[in-house]
């Protein structure tokens, strides 16, 4: 009998995804971030990328966009975009865009499922996460400066310890979830409340200090 090549966390995360459902942190983050609820939402992906290093675990493919680019310059983002016309799903978008951005080949990817849609108002864009274990990992790079700054493989149980979390406030006075790891900018919005959804699905998450604060920085 062949082996499963797939990680022992792969089978537990896609079984606690398909029955998820947006936890509460992921409808108060600034009140962008709602279950998607609006008919005419323009459709948007990312991809969570996974792979796994039978020393170091679970690790996530990030991107960082131009400090040049109007909006959210130099944060911390997945790869990821909006719909274009030809493709066929969420998938689809969320397999180009990583293409596009990182030159991520798609069948070095395995998508495993998807994650509930994230209306977010403020753009009026519904966000799905696609979640896929990179079972072919390979070199990544930034394919237009202008739009992407740099990749980063961030360990998740580096983003699951407790020193690494905290609560960022946002312009508007809500606060969310964020994260600060060694080489990289301070991760928030919305794909720090992913990722600490990620985290809260994989049985990763470990008890951290909700009252720890991390401060922006001023473009």
């Amino acid at each position: 009998m062949t082996p499963d090549p797939r990680p022992d966390w792969w089978r537990p995360l896609m079984k606690a995804a398909a029955e998820a459902e947006p936890p509460k942190v992921m409808r108060v983050i600034a009140d962008h971030f709602h279950p998607h609820a609006e008919e005419n939402a323009r459709s948007a992906s990312v991809l969570v990328l996974l792979r796994d290093d039978p020393d170091d675990g679970p690790s996530v493919l990030l991107q960082q966009r131009a400090a040049t680019l109007r909006n959210h310059p130099g944060e911390v983002a997945f790869p990821g975009g909006a719909a274009d016309p030809g493709d066929a799903d969420a998938v689809a978008t969320a397999l180009r865009e990583a293409a596009e951005e990182l030159a991520v080949e798609p069948d070095s990817v395995a998508v495993g499922g998807t994650l509930p849609a994230l209306w977010i108002p403020v753009s009026g864009f519904a966000v799905t996460p696609v979640l896929a274990l990179w079972t072919r990992p390979h070199l990544v790079a930034p394919q237009a400066a202008s739009e992407v700054a740099a990749a980063h493989q961030v360990p998740l149980p580096l983003l699951a310890d407790p020193d690494s979390r905290g609560m960022v406030t946002y312009p508007s006075g809500r606060a969310g979830p964020g994260f600060q790891v060694t080489g990289v900018p301070l991760i928030w919005g919305f794909t720090a409340g992913v990722l600490s959804w990620l985290l809260d699905l994989g049985g990763w998450a470990r008890p951290w200090d909700t009252g720890r604060t991390m401060e922006l920085e001023k473009h």
